[in-house]
């Protein structure tokens, strides 16, 4: 048995998680996520709906790899449904910053024109300084995608540290190169 699959996924009152036709869905409040279930994993709700446990009936290679994959999913569905994801990005630079128009997020990192990402739909971004920026949703991998298509239009460099990063993320810094004269 895989050490993560066989642990049960357990959420608190308020929350409906459901399978049906191979679609496992999660639901708090105003949230809610789904996540298709490949159907060589059997997914089991208790009677009272408060656990999920998940099993695989062939014990191959790629069953046992599935198995915890998806019992990672859904715990972190709850947990998205339940408490959200927030992933912090810090802006360094002279004249970098960041600002929302709308449900657009523009950032001026030093390019001849600011980029616009349009802010998916789930996804509430944040900018309470010009030089940070909040990405709260309940999907994880969405949080973490519009995260890293942030990060992306101007990762930090190694000399000055200038860039766009996670808060708390290290740079490691390089020295320059020094002028001799001969």
């Amino acid at each position: 048995m895989s050490r993560v699959g066989k642990q049960p996924v357990t959420w608190k009152d308020g929350t409906k998680v459901s399978f049906s036709g191979g679609i496992l869905k999660v639901e708090a409040g105003k949230s809610s996520l789904a996540q298709a279930i490949d159907p060589a994993i059997g997914v089991q709700i208790d009677d009272k709906g408060r656990r999920a446990t998940f099993t695989r009936a062939v014990d191959d290679r790629r069953e046992r790899s599935l198995h915890g994959l998806y019992r990672s999913l859904c715990a972190g569905m709850v947990k998205g449904v339940e408490s959200g994801f927030e992933k912090r990005l810090s802006i360094e630079g002279v004249g970098y910053n960041a600002k929302l128009e709308g449900r657009k997020l523009v950032l001026a990192l030093g390019f001849s024109k600011p980029r616009t990402l349009d802010i998916p739909a789930t996804l509430v971004v944040e900018v309470p300084q010009p030089t940070q920026v909040i990405v709260k949703g309940p999907s994880k991998q969405l949080v973490g995608q519009f995260a890293a298509e942030v990060r992306a239009i101007r990762p930090p460099e190694p000399y000055k540290g200038k860039g766009v990063r996670y808060e708390g993320e290290y740079v490691r810094r390089k020295v320059g190169k020094s002028l001799s004269t001969t």
